[in-house]
């Protein structure tokens, strides 16, 4: 597969994978009809931060980039967990960008109008919690006025914050884009309301999904706090019991279903914090089937797909989008991926049975 190198989706093409591993290629608008009526698509509606933020290092004077990577208390946009790296930008390879200078607490990085002071460093030179100076009014101005998309060299030209918003972006809390709802447009989901089905949301804050450094990234994805509708839950609940299927577009959505499950059934509404790590052993209780983006094994990602599929169909599935020329990355082609394996969940019946799912119109 090739990298996307654009934030183009219109020719974006659609792969799909059945129950049974029956592997086909389709045009990304076949999704308006792939659904039936009842069954409920869940999207992560979680806007995306301009988190990449270049200054400079106040002790030594060298430049630095800080890329926020996670919340150190949900919501606060004073207090980020970050990724430090030394001078340099996005066109070059992560992997290949230079150290920081030596970080200490109590450092000082000049970022653009906005000072931040480091408070401690988490197990690595590169990964730091850090503090901006302001309050949260201040904070926001700051990053909207300096601050820009985190993005990498397989998309060379700098991205504008509205190139990483999907359709129904709402609240900026993801550090970089819930990509799989690059899927949806408005045709899309109005064809799904004449068929009677569901789109419902959540609100989870999409990690970073490369650090440039392999034992950082072996930690991936850090902790990531999500919100849950009672309105979405509702709506999963009585698509279980009426025997309809649970799409999630995106393994953010897979990540904050599985962490929301409760074990006696159903899906918990609220805010809560997603440390589940989810892979071949992992026996999934919501999501019947997932869209996603084209992973490469050794991702996080991809690690997430192997509990929806067994190996041998994942690589009859990515051997088919290497000879169909697909694009990977967050720009590039999606693959519909039906789970292979049975829920364990039991859904009783709740006096909520009539519900309403939050529809977009």
């Amino acid at each position: 597969m090739i990298a996307a190198d654009t934030p183009d989706h219109r020719a974006a093409r659609l792969l799909t994978v059945g129950p049974d591993g029956e592997i086909r290629h389709r045009r990304r608008s076949d999704l308006a009809t792939l659904f039936d009526p009842g069954d409920v698509v869940v999207a992560n509606d979680a806007a995306t931060l301009p988190a990449s933020l270049h200054g400079r290092h106040e002790a030594t004077g060298a430049p630095v980039e800080i890329r926020l990577a996670g919340w150190v208390t949900p919501g606060d946009p004073t207090r980020f967990r970050a990724i430090a790296f030394g001078p340099g930008d996005h066109r070059t390879r992560t992997e290949h960008r230079p150290p920081p200078p030596r970080l200490t607490p109590g450092d000082r990085l000049r970022l653009g109008p906005l000072t931040a002071v480091i408070e401690r460093l988490l197990d690595h030179p590169r990964l730091a919690a850090l503090r901006f100076v302001g309050n949260r009014a201040s904070v926001l101005a700051g990053l909207a006025r300096h601050g820009r998309p985190i993005q990498y060299a397989h998309v060379p030209a700098p991205l504008a914050l509205w190139d990483v918003w999907t359709s129904i972006a709402a609240d900026p809390v993801a550090f970089e884009p819930p990509s799989a709802g690059f899927a949806l447009d408005w045709r899309t989901i109005a064809a799904w309301r004449e068929r009677g089905v569901r789109l419902a949301t959540l609100t989870h804050a999409a990690g970073i999904s490369s650090t440039g450094d392999l034992a950082l990234d072996a930690r991936l994805p850090f902790d990531e706090p999500y919100r849950i509708p009672e309105a979405t839950s509702d709506a999963i609940h009585r698509a279980k019991r009426r025997g309809r299927r649970i799409i999630a577009l995106g393994t953010t959505v897979v990540r904050a279903l599985e962490a929301a499950a409760s074990s006696g059934g159903g899906v918990i509404a609220g805010a809560g914090i997603a440390r589940n790590r989810i892979g071949p052993e992992t026996r999934l209780a919501v999501p019947d089937t997932v869209l996603t983006g084209m992973h490469a094994p050794g991702e996080s990602h991809y690690e997430l797909l192997r509990a929806f599929a067994d190996d041998g169909t994942l690589r009859r599935a990515a051997e088919s989008a290497h000879e169909g020329g697909y694009r990977s990355h967050e720009f590039g082609d999606v693959m519909l991926l039906a789970r292979q394996r049975v829920a364990t969940m039991s859904w009783p019946a709740t006096e909520h049975e009539e519900g309403c799912a939050m529809v977009l119109s």
